[in-house]
């Protein structure tokens, strides 16, 4: 059946740099927010932005990922015609290969996409976090008769140099793409979020494919070649608030976000966004009677007999008599004995805190607590 659009999430990325959270599961399914896995806010904008078709790419370690995902029903995705399906590297009959390069891995699976002939297809990242209104971006391509339409959000000029910098015209159409620039023109970073006429991108990437210099890149090959011929591509401003966990720091400081949280509203108080996940179905949480909270998130299944601060704790933590949390975010089932003190850390998932220890004592940096 013929889609107007549908979604493809890039989710088979390692995430190197976030250290022992990826070293058993990939990137997007690393646990946030309490209760939460980064995946959950792409496939939750897919749903609620009305878009019914969902091909997820996983490659690195995908069990985990691709056990939350399941048939999607978390999300309303579980559809006879459309839903959520994992795409994962395959064999043809002539060769197998892993995906190489954000442009390879779709058009490795252009077979999937012209199953369903869309006018357009959305490509996305799925290890940020964000919400975004995708049919608002989708009316904006349409209205401007764009070959492809790169969502950007505005960064500060001294990070400039780390991002994929968008160049634009008044009217905001795309003259010049810079990866990374040494001495920025813009301050529009890529956010990978990007609709493309399907027609115009399966003609790019079949001649992408080709190219054995190429690094099978939308930032690096797809977009850049696309601007040497002159299509017409725009730049479609983000407003709001967006993260990328890709490092320890970012991990830390997007939960941290949650306790002040007047952007990303992840609460829903306006209640026209919601994130949807898997439901841990946990035990109540229990605040004991010599316990102290304050400004923090507590998950069910939480016991909690010492002083929690400014912290994040997901479920089945256990902080115990006399133990202080400040500053932290404690993965499912950490285990803080008595007297134990943490400061300033992300602790592993199952990690125990030794009974009198100190963490990080003197907070300067976010601490890693792991046994792996």
């Amino acid at each position: 059946m013929k889609k107007e659009m549908l979604a493809m999430i890039l989710a088979g990325g390692q995430g190197s740099r976030l250290g022992v959270f990826t070293k058993r599961i990939a990137k997007p399914a690393v646990s946030f927010g309490g209760k939460y896995r980064i995946i959950d806010f792409v496939l939750s904008n897919c749903s609620n932005s009305g878009i019914d078709t969902v091909g997820v790419l996983t490659q690195y370690k995908p069990q985990i990922l691709n056990s939350h995902i399941g048939m999607g029903d978390h999300w309303d995705l579980d559809r006879v015609n459309g839903g959520v399906t994992i795409l994962q590297p395959y064999m043809n009959e002539k060769e197998g290969h892993w995906f190489n390069g954000t442009a390879n891995a779709i058009k490795k699976n252009m077979d999937f996409i012209d199953d369903y002939d869309p006018e357009y297809v959305l490509i996305l990242s799925g290890d940020h976090i964000y919400k975004m209104d995708y049919s608002k971006m989708l009316e904006f391509h349409k209205e401007k008769g764009a070959k492809a339409t790169i969502a950007v959000i505005e960064v500060p000029w001294d990070e400039a140099s780390r991002f994929g910098i968008m160049n634009t015209n008044e009217d905001g159409s795309i003259y010049e793409f810079e990866e990374k620039p040494e001495h920025p023109k813009s301050t529009l970073a890529s956010m990978g979020i990007y609709i493309f006429t399907y027609k115009e991108l399966r003609k790019y990437l079949i001649a992408d494919a080709k190219k054995e210099d190429s690094k099978h890149d939308f930032g690096m090959n797809i977009i850049p070649d696309m601007l040497k011929d002159n299509k017409k591509l725009f730049a479609y401003e983000f407003n709001g608030y967006w993260k990328d966990v890709g490092t320890v720091e970012s991990l830390w400081q997007a939960n941290m976000d949650l306790l002040d949280d007047k952007e990303l509203d992840l609460y829903n108080i306006k209640k026209d966004w919601k994130i949807y996940t898997e439901d841990t179905l946990g035990k109540p949480q229990i605040i004991g009677d010599k316990a102290t909270v304050k400004n923090s998130l507590i998950t069910q299944g939480c016991l909690v007999n010492g002083t929690v601060e400014g912290s994040v704790l997901f479920n089945n933590v256990n902080v115990g008599e006399g133990a202080k949390v400040i500053d932290s975010v404690l993965m499912p089932g950490v285990l803080v004995e008595e007297g134990a003190e943490v400061y300033k850390a992300i602790v592993d998932e199952g990690v125990v805190i030794r009974a009198k220890s100190k963490i990080n004592e003197e907070a300067k940096n976010v601490a890693l607590v792991s046994d792996n």
